[in-house]
């Protein structure tokens, strides 16, 4: 949302929302669309009437602009944090060991000013001993405009009005799925929650409760999981009109497994299972439905490209059916390990073709820079993976498209 008002101020105090893929469904709300009453996950033809009522604004995901932005905000923390944590697109845990605790606050707003003044993202920040702790404070920084941005949560008192005022669905490692339970038990906020004893957390949420039973009294006990790496890799999408051809299905999911590919090549991994699944419309009652998977196992784990999406391909062959018209497919690969630890076998390996398939793929990475998708397969599209998909509301790339640059007139 953000990202979308800093280039069109006009939206600023205005009810927006940013639609998923195909313009699908809510995926994002400014607190104005909130208090218009539209819920997360709201597919679009529901709020349509708002739209053309012009009460409601709706903007396409531009993923290429929010990336972009996103790194932009991460470099700018990076300067200031001894060490950071990218967390997710939107969100990063800056460890400020070492900086003295009557530094931070002003330290902090400071930053929070220079974000917005370089790249017109607003920023808030929430300090405290942990992780957990700290999103707390991060939503009151959010909330309350009386701290400029910054909420410190750094004395006892401070903590227990803060977990008070915490619904305990809004805890970090909780959230909806496991508030139900808690609060059928009479925990209603954060602070009901670290009042019970530790038994008592175990016992009903097991080891995961008991570190976010620890980490909201400001006990570290959530580490740095930056360096951790993916089990799995899942890269899928639904189009925006459905498929009937075994060609055009194929070239998405080669698209796909390239795509899985690059990611594997990026973590420094290989994956030693290709999985496809190919989906027809769940919300079109009036047509054959059919949800086949399959997944090949590779005799070495591998992250070249060609391999990859070859593997795909065989696994997609063995459920492809015709008469189906198909919505929504995806490759997901796993038994990941690190890609130096690969043990050969001792036959039915060619190393020959192996290195050649890495050295393409690393030709295509060094190539593909620009993730313009140059450089291909001749089972993959060329162009941009974005083609054919419905964005009819999407803004422009601002900030990485001498085409799309903002005029000035």
């Amino acid at each position: 949302m953000s990202c979308e008002r800093a280039f069109q101020p006009e939206l600023e105090g205005c009810p927006v929302v940013v639609l998923s893929n195909n313009d699908g469904c809510v995926v994002a709300r400014s607190n104005e669309s909130k208090a218009l009453g539209v819920p997360m996950g709201t597919p679009y033809f529901k709020v349509k009437y708002l739209v053309d009522k012009g009460k409601l604004v709706v903007r396409s995901s531009n993923y290429t602009l929010y990336g972009d932005l996103s790194a932009r905000v991460m470099s700018l923390l990076a300067e200031v944090a001894p060490k950071l944590e990218v967390y997710s697109i939107d969100e990063a845990f800056m460890n400020m060991d070492g900086v003295r605790k009557e530094d931070l606050t002003g330290l902090c707003r400071d930053l929070i000013r220079k974000i917005r003044r370089w790249t017109g993202i607003p920023v808030s920040i929430g300090i405290a001993e942990s992780k957990t702790l700290a999103k707390v404070a991060n939503h009151f920084a959010k909330k309350y405009k009386g701290y400029k941005g910054v909420c410190m949560i750094d004395t006892p008192e401070k903590m227990n009005k803060a977990l008070s005022l915490t619904p305990i669905r809004d805890v970090w490692g909780i959230g909806w799925r496991g508030a139900p339970k808690l609060e059928a038990a009479g925990v209603k906020n954060a602070l009901d929650f670290v009042s019970r004893p530790s038994e008592w957390v175990r016992e009903r949420m097991g080891i995961m409760g008991v570190r976010t039973w620890s980490e909201l009294q400001g006990i570290r006990m959530v580490e740095d999981e930056k360096d951790e790496k993916r089990k799995s890799i899942c890269t899928s999408r639904s189009f925006a009109n459905m498929i009937t051809k075994f060609d055009d299905l194929a070239q998405r999911v080669s698209d796909f497994a390239g795509k899985c590919a690059e990611k594997l090549r990026k973590d420094g991994t290989a994956a030693g299972t290709v999985g496809v699944f190919i989906h027809t419309n769940r919300f079109r009652e009036d047509l054959a439905q059919y949800y086949p998977n399959a997944c090949v196992k590779l005799d070495v784990p591998a992250n070249s490209t060609p391999e990859i999406v070859g593997a795909a391909l065989r696994a997609m062959k063995m459920v492809f059916r015709q008469g189906f018209e198909y919505k929504r497919a995806g490759v997901i690969v796993t038994d990941i390990v690190d890609a130096d630890s690969i043990q050969q076998t001792l036959f039915g390996f060619d190393s020959g073709a192996r290195d050649r398939d890495d050295r393409i793929s690393r030709v295509m990475d060094m190539v593909n820079t620009s993730g313009k998708n140059v450089l291909h397969l001749g089972t993959q599209r060329s162009g941009h993976y974005a083609d054919g998909i419905r964005r009819e509301f999407c803004s422009g790339l601002y900030t990485t498209s001498w085409d799309e640059l903002i005029e000035v007139k």
